[in-house]
């Protein structure tokens, strides 16, 4: 694999109350896996974490930690799958691409019935990169950079040329009405499909932080 010199600075920001720095953007690395299909080759994924680690990301990671108390407590948000799993990269087409053993296909969002709607988010989604000057991943990364300076994405990727793209996000600006007409694209209602199987929707969707005072020793 060859290397992509990656151009763009990687900031560092504060992950938590506990003084651990981090790069604001991290690498996810649940697709070196078998997870998404067919195992990587070795030497391509061992490229792809040196290159990182030169490019100056320090936060190599497939964990997510969410919740409405987390800044209360002083938790850092690490944003879990931020591109909707390849969503945001591919649109509709994504899930003819994947590989047959790829468990994305069979997840709820990615069915026809509603990957037909959810295509239509993607759309307006990327006619607004296109007037920013950016990639609808991008776009998406950035709109989870703006949450917060206590918010870490972790887009995962086996390629050097996509972690590279990703970086770019870094970049990107967004105005408030920008960022609310994204919302308003990708609100709760619009999008079509629960990510996860109902088996394991319970394990987050219906989880709430425990509030700071409860948290208090005797």
């Amino acid at each position: 694999m060859t290397a992509v010199e990656a151009t763009v600075p990687v900031p560092r920001m504060k992950l938590g109350s506990q003084g651990l720095e981090v790069s604001a953007q991290g690498l996810g690395c649940m697709g070196m896996s078998m997870a998404y299909g067919e195992r990587k080759p070795e030497a391509d994924k061992i490229a792809l974490l040196h290159h990182a680690i030169a490019s100056g990301v320090t936060f190599l990671d497939t964990s997510d930690k969410m919740g409405s108390g987390t800044r209360e407590l002083g938790i850092g948000i690490v944003a879990y799958s931020p591109l909707g799993r390849g969503f945001f990269t591919s649109g509709a087409k994504l899930v003819s691409e994947l590989p047959d053993n790829d468990f994305r296909k069979n997840l709820p969002r990615f069915q026809p019935e509603n990957m037909k709607k959810n295509a239509l988010i993607f759309e307006r989604v990327s006619d607004m990169a296109a007037r920013k000057g950016c990639t609808t991943s991008q776009l998406a990364l950035a709109w989870v950079h703006h949450q917060g300076s206590d918010v870490c994405p972790i887009p995962g990727t086996t390629k050097i040329a996509n972690f590279n793209q990703n970086l770019g996000a870094l970049s990107v600006k967004l105005t408030p009405e920008e960022m609310a007409e994204l919302e308003s694209y990708a609100s709760i209602d619009n999008v079509q499909g629960d990510r996860c199987h109902s088996t394991f929707l319970n394990t987050w969707k219906d989880s709430e932080t425990p509030p700071l005072s409860s948290w208090k020793g005797n």
